[in-house]
């Protein structure tokens, strides 16, 4: 049987990793959830450090977490800003 929870995972995409454009909204760095069937967009919360630029120019790898921040679904950052010259590569 297939739960509720299960359904949310799979449409928020807990987990899962997208190459996103970061915009800043209310003080937040947000990005547009890539899937159409999720309810919420994504809050990246972790991994804020990873950024030279915030808002980043160019879309960074993230995460999507599983929890929730303000009506968002959280994400990590975990691909390294393009732009950014102090990180191995």
């Amino acid at each position: 049987m297939t739960s509720i929870r299960d359904l949310l995972g799979e449409s928020l995409g807990v987990g899962e990793t997208y190459h996103l454009r970061l915009e800043e909204r209310d003080g937040r760095l947000v990005a547009e959830h890539p899937n159409d069937a999720s309810p919420m967009d994504i809050a990246v919360v972790e991994g804020l450090d990873r950024l030279e630029k915030r808002p980043p120019t160019d879309p960074v790898t993230v995460e999507v977490l599983g929890r929730t921040i303000d009506g968002y679904v959280g994400g990590r950052v975990v691909g390294p800003d393009p732009h950014r010259t102090d990180e191995p590569e």
